[in-house]
């Protein structure tokens, strides 16, 4: 008989040896140097002005942003009828932050919620159903502010020069309608699809009504949804005290809620390269000179997105490790 050559197993590849959690973690960093490197002249001058800024209102902004993250663990809250454990609830939101800048237009802090709420026992339907509601009710709160603080202060925007062109204004609107038209002719044309839509809608109406039907899940809900957009506007607004920018602090807070709006429409991750020149644009439109204005956008970036990259790297690795996620 033959001899029989046993078999080897292969070695592994050296695409399985690379680390590839940990490269994908420093794609946040990779890009806020991109983004720096491409505005290198107004980040020396912002950075030179952030040098003399008053470290007490700093530190206020600062503490604005801890808060940021309860505010959002409340509507995470508000979104499902379960209690979910308050320590991990805050960890997750903190760990999502961080997950929020590898992925475009919020999925990165989707997808972590997602694995803690099926972490927490939750079915699929109703946890993806959550994270609608949380969608929608955070922009309802969001726009809804800016129209109240609008009507309240007239004078905050330069409304006229807002307003786009004919031409512009023709050109959304057949966007929109064919965007409409081809949704309508897909869901015609997909049974699946179509029974698979209307049963996530029946599952996310049954939950946003049992929802409000309790009291502290709906305070939660919108209360959270509210505070949010006011305590970002708040670390904006601390910023701007800090570097003595010459704008009425009700003012800043309407040219964060428009900049916030008009960055969602481009799907940065965690609004990297969108976010800065929207908020600097609305603080110029509010009067604010350029300079100080991209050092107040600095700042505040600085404390919302760069200061806490790097620990809720660590607090996502952990959460994993740990099988919280």
């Amino acid at each position: 008989m033959p001899e029989t050559i046993p078999l080897r197993r292969q070695p592994p590849t050296r695409l399985r040896r690379l680390p590839v959690r940990q490269i994908i973690c420093l794609v946040p960093f990779a890009l806020v140097a991109l983004w720096a490197a491409n505005n290198w002249s107004l980040v020396a001058s912002g950075v030179s002005r952030l040098a003399g800024a008053d470290i007490g209102w700093l530190l206020m902004g600062a503490a604005t942003t801890g808060m940021c993250w309860v505010a959002a663990s409340c509507v995470r809250q508000g979104t499902v009828v379960e209690r979910l454990p308050v320590a991990r609830l805050l960890a997750s939101q903190f760990a999502a932050g961080a997950a929020n800048h590898l992925l475009p237009a919020g999925l990165g802090a989707h997808v972590v919620t997602l694995r803690f709420m099926r972490g927490c026992g939750i079915p699929l339907d109703r946890s993806t159903a959550a994270l609608a509601l949380y969608s929608l009710v955070e922009a309802v709160a969001r726009i809804g502010l800016l129209l109240a603080l609008v009507l309240a202060f007239p004078d905050a925007l330069r409304l006229n020069e807002l307003v786009p062109p004919g031409r512009a204004v023709l050109t959304a609107l057949v966007v929109t309608v064919a965007v409409i038209a081809v949704a309508a002719i897909t869901l015609a044309a997909i049974p699946r699809l179509r029974r698979f839509i209307a049963g996530f809608l029946r599952t996310a109406l049954t939950d946003a009504r049992a929802l409000h039907k309790r009291p502290s899940r709906a305070l939660a809900l919108w209360g959270g949804a509210l505070a949010f957009p006011l305590l970002q506007a708040g670390v904006l607004v601390c910023v701007a005290l800090a570097l003595g920018l010459p704008v009425w602090w009700p003012h800043i807070v309407v040219a964060y809620l428009a900049a916030s709006i008009a960055a969602g429409f481009i799907p940065a991750p965690g609004g990297i390269g969108s976010v800065e020149p929207a908020l600097a644009v609305a603080l110029v439109m509010v009067g604010a000179p350029l300079v100080v204005a991209t050092a107040t956008v600095l700042g505040f970036r600085f404390l919302t997105v760069w200061l806490p990259l790097l620990p809720g790297v660590a607090v996502l690795a952990a959460l994993v490790r740990w099988r919280v996620l």
